[in-house]
Order: C-alpha cells, then sequence, then structure tokens
C-alpha cells in the first residue's frame, strides 16, 4: 500500500521495538489497518516486535481535497489517526503528522480549550483547503497558534505598550497569561500571509493591514507540534454544525470531517467544551469579545 509504505518512510528514525501495541478504531462505514507487523518480523526473529500505535482508514474520495491539494502534498485518501498521551511523553508519535503538515496537510490537534483545525501557515495552498473542508465564508479571518512570544513578535506588531498617559504596559501582564486559554487580538505584520486576513477580496483598496487573533494553547501535545514545525499554525476551532456547538471526541471529528477532506487527527482525549477567551487588544481600553476558559483580569473590560 502506497500510503503505509510513505508512512514507514515517515517514521524510518524510529526503532520498531519502541513502538506500541496496534491499535484499530472502527469510523462509521470506514476501516482499514495499518500494520507494521509483517515489517517487524523481517527485522528481528527473536524479540516480540510491537507495531505502530498509528491507525488509518480510507474514506470517499473527496473534490476538496483533490481540487485544492498543494502540488507537493500527494498524500492518498487516507485519514491517519494518532493516539497520543496529554502529557506529551510519546511526543515522538507526531513526527510523521509533523511531515505531512508540511507538505500541505490539514489535520485536528488538541488545544489546552477545545480541538482545532490546523495547517502550516507557510503553505497557501493549505489555507484555503482548510477554509473550504471547514466552509470558512472568505473575509473571516483565521488564527494563529505559536510556540513563543518571538512568533508574536514575528507576525503581529506587539502587545500594547505603556504610553505615559495612563496606559500601562500590558505586555507584562500578558507574560502571565501565557501560555494559556486566550486569544488575543493584534494588529498583524507584513509577515503575516494575505489569506489570513485579507483572503477572497478582490479590493484594490483593500490593502491596509488588519487584526489577527494569536493563541499560544497551555497544552503538551500543542506545544509539541509548534515546536517541531518551527512555525505557527493556521488555527480554527472545531465546531459541530449547530452554533457554538464544540465537537471534543476526536473520533467523532474524524468520522465527521474525514469525507470533507480531512488528512490525520490527534488523538489527546476528550477536551471540555470551553473555548478560549478573546481580548481585543486594538483598542483602549482591552476588551473582552468572548468570555472563555481564561479567567477576566483586573485590566480586561467587558464588551457590551
Amino acid at each position: 500500500m502506497a500510503f503505509q509504505a510513505k508512512l514507514q518512510a515517515h517514521t524510518q528514525p524510529l526503532s520498531l521495538s519502541s513502538f506500541d501495541t496496534l491499535s484499530t478504531r472502527r469510523f462509521g462505514p470506514y476501516r482499514s489497518r495499518l500494520s507494521l507487523a509483517a515489517a517487524a518480523t523481517t527485522t528481528t526473529t527473536t524479540t516480540k516486535s510491537p507495531s505502530l500505535q498509528v491507525l488509518a482508514f480510507a474514506v470517499k474520495r473527496s473534490p476538496k481535497r483533490l481540487k485544492y491539494a498543494s502540488p507537493r502534498f500527494t498524500k492518498e485518501d487516507e485519514l491517519v489517526y494518532v493516539e497520543v498521551d496529554p502529557s506529551g511523553a510519546d511526543s515522538w508519535k507526531l513526527e510523521p503528522v509533523v511531515n505531512l503538515l508540511k507538505e500541505g496537510a490539514v489535520g485536528v490537534i488538541p488545544t489546552d480549550t477545545v480541538y482545532a483545525l490546523v495547517c502550516d501557515l507557510r503553505n497557501h495552498s493549505a489555507i484555503e483547503r482548510l477554509r473550504r473542508i471547514k466552509n470558512i465564508e472568505p473575509l473571516k479571518p483565521l488564527s494563529i497558534l505559536c510556540h513563543s512570544f518571538r512568533d508574536i513578535d514575528i507576525y503581529t506588531t506587539g502587545f500594547p505598550r505603556g504610553d505615559g498617559q495612563g496606559h500601562a504596559n500590558i505586555f507584562r501582564a500578558v507574560k502571565h497569561c501565557l501560555p494559556g486559554p486566550y486569544t488575543f487580538i493584534l494588529s498583524a505584520s507584513k509577515e503575516l500571509p494575505k489569506q489570513c486576513i485579507r483572503y477572497g477580496t478582490t479590493t484594490a483598496k483593500y490593502a491596509s493591514r488588519k487584526n489577527v487573533g494569536i493563541r499560544m494553547p497551555d497544552d503538551a501535545i500543542c506545544q509539541a507540534m509548534l515546536e517541531k514545525m518551527e512555525a505557527p499554525l493556521i488555527s480554527t476551532s472545531v465546531k459541530g454544525p449547530k452554533e457554538n456547538e464544540w465537537m471534543i471526541d476526536p473520533v467523532v471529528i474524524a468520522d465527521t470531517y474525514g469525507p470533507e477532506g480531512l488528512d490525520f487527527v490527534i488523538d489527546g482525549g476528550l477536551r471540555v467544551a470551553d473555548p478560549s477567551t478573546v481580548v481585543d487588544m486594538t483598542v483602549i481600553p482591552l476588551k473582552i469579545v468572548r468570555q472563555g476558559k481564561g479567567p477576566k483580569l483586573p485590566w480586561m473590560v467587558v464588551e457590551d
């Protein structure tokens, strides 16, 4: 199977002796097994050969995937399902998924709030696919997941600084909030791809930089992904068909979005249906646009 060979190539640096036992799971009518048992037995005949705990299953051919896939992304029509300990202790399992992301994949990863649909910020074709998989309206901006304050400095103009007129240096306060369950809206820098903030426009006057929501999740799996990617990820929360309905079960997410063209799901366990607190930092005073998991702090004002 071509995909199995490709996945084995991604995981080549790993020792088969370190793999957990094979896990399979049914997603609606779609199921197939990805087993490395045969390969393991050819490697050694004296020890037991565990198998890689990565699950793949076939899905219906998706026009969204075939039409909008990046030229560099040639993965076959299968969804990769990887179970990772919430502590991130077995983050080595993420290596194949990181490679897929760099090739243009779109997938789902856990955060410290709800699950997020993500892709590589540097891949324009992947950003387009992400919008179509979730059916996001063209002019809606996307958020980015950052690994460090350095990423925030690159892709935004930064946090408000003290101006000597009674406005405090908010950066010092923010440092105590991140990593954490907040989305801070900041002015985007020129480094941020236009697909994130002015996608779908044909107006020549639409040239001024816009705002972008930034997150630095306090989640071991998410942070491990971002560290391996060495760049932020474009992100949007995984929602159900109803307004403000969050999908928190990775199995249900895989079953729902797999046929839509999703490429992988990282299972970090069930999440609580509590999104991040969104704070607009482009206005004075700073306003909470949406109250979520992050508590209201003294320097935040609740928007009417």
